[in-house]
């Protein structure tokens, strides 16, 4: 199909490179290093599974949640709107 100095797969192309780099951005937003034992905003204990299930937590599961919610909540991406509105 001829799509003028677009080539065929260009549509897919930007589609899988905004994908990955949604990616690479939740990656480098995921805590890393030691994690800590107590929450640093409520200084709840963390277990040791958390601490060994998530490097770097540095949150109880409380806190984390409510941190999820204030992220999730300015959030801008449209993942109700139609293929063709994704596509403009």
């Amino acid at each position: 199909m001829a799509t003028g100095w677009a080539g065929d797969g260009a549509v897919q192309d930007q589609i899988d490179a905004t994908i990955s780099d949604a990616i690479k951005r939740a990656r480098s937003q995921l805590p890393h290093g030691p994690g800590l034992e107590h929450c640093e905003e409520c200084d709840a204990p963390i277990p040791e599974a958390r601490r060994k299930a998530m490097p770097g937590v540095r949150l109880c599961v409380a806190c984390q949640e409510a941190h999820d919610l204030e992220q999730g909540a300015v959030g801008g991406y449209n993942r109700r709107g139609s293929k063709d509105s994704q596509l403009r």
